[in-house]
């Protein structure tokens, strides 16, 4: 191709919709990250900052921070804007934010403010240069059915990517438990938003059952992936999560894009967390 077609080209690509990468279509490029509710106890007792975390990943070598917000002492620029230089600065990538959200609304003013709850963290993203918000679909509510509360999930994804496409921020839909137990319904919603703003937040430890069949479903639609150190088999019972057979999974389906780890287990982060991300950044460096 001359490069004067493929400049022509490049304008028509950026609009098209988010769909699934075909298996081998594309070189992976993964990244390593900390999801920040790893540090949740200390967070919450504040004997840990979010400028803490920064310095964390530098120490760790890591490439970027997932900042879980529900910790955050504000929302204003008087905390985003230091947080967003001190990353910069320390060459740590604040690429993503994860907010609670419930898009099973029954009404439709609710469903209007959700989107608008959502709209004003697009704005807090937007302020720490983050370019993806993991969002929840939420729980089908009392005398509704799946199917109604999917609609009214897709009804405020596609609100509130309106307005996250014109500041530049991806919405993630994780695999949360609710409407968003199976990979399944998960992209029925996705494909019904049709938006390239919306797409999967992929978390490994977050399915019930038969999860590496199901996080495998979900690859080719990751805008942003979430480790955890245990998995579900598919008769449900808990063990460690084969991370080498979840990161080739990613690396086959072309995926480009954080590897956050997001630690849950009993150990304390603190020595937890550094191993951790050794294993991580091995895997990725391999696989990548």
């Amino acid at each position: 191709m001359k490069r004067r077609d493929l400049i022509r080209t490049l304008p028509a690509l950026g609009a098209l919709p988010l769909a699934a990468a075909p298996a081998g279509a594309a070189k992976a490029r993964l990244r390593s990250a900390i999801c920040a509710y790893s540090f949740r106890e200390a967070l919450k007792a504040k004997t840990m900052t979010y400028d803490d975390l920064v310095r964390l990943a530098v120490e760790l070598s890591v490439d970027g921070l997932d900042l879980t917000v529900y910790w955050f002492p504000s929302m204003s620029a008087d905390f985003l804007l230091p947080l967003r230089r001190l990353a910069y600065k320390s060459a740590v990538e604040i690429y993503s934010i994860s907010i609670r959200s419930d898009m099973c609304r029954p009404t439709a003013d609710l469903r209007q403010a959700e989107a608008r709850q959502v709209s004003e963290w697009v704005d807090v993203a937007e302020k720490l240069g983050a370019g993806h918000i993991r969002v929840f679909g939420g729980t089908v509510p009392k005398g509704s059915t799946e199917e109604q509360a999917a609609g009214w999930a897709v009804e405020v994804l596609k609100r509130a990517a309106d307005y996250s496409a014109r500041k530049g921020v991806i919405l993630g839909l994780e695999n949360h438990g609710g409407i968003t137990e199976r990979a399944d319904r998960i992209l029925q919603i996705v494909k019904a938003v049709d938006s390239p703003w919306v797409g999967v937040n992929l978390d490994t430890g977050n399915f019930r059952s038969d999860s590496y069949a199901q996080v495998e479903k979900l690859a080719p639609y990751a805008v942003n992936v979430q480790l955890k150190a245990d998995i579900r088999d598919a008769a449900g019972k808990p063990g460690p999560a084969d991370w080498a057979r979840l990161v080739a999974m990613l690396a086959n389906n072309g995926y480009r894009g954080y590897v956050a780890l997001e630690y849950e287990e009993k150990e304390d982060p603190a020595t937890a967390v550094p191993r951790l991300i050794g294993k991580l950044r091995g895997l990725l460096k391999e696989y990548a």
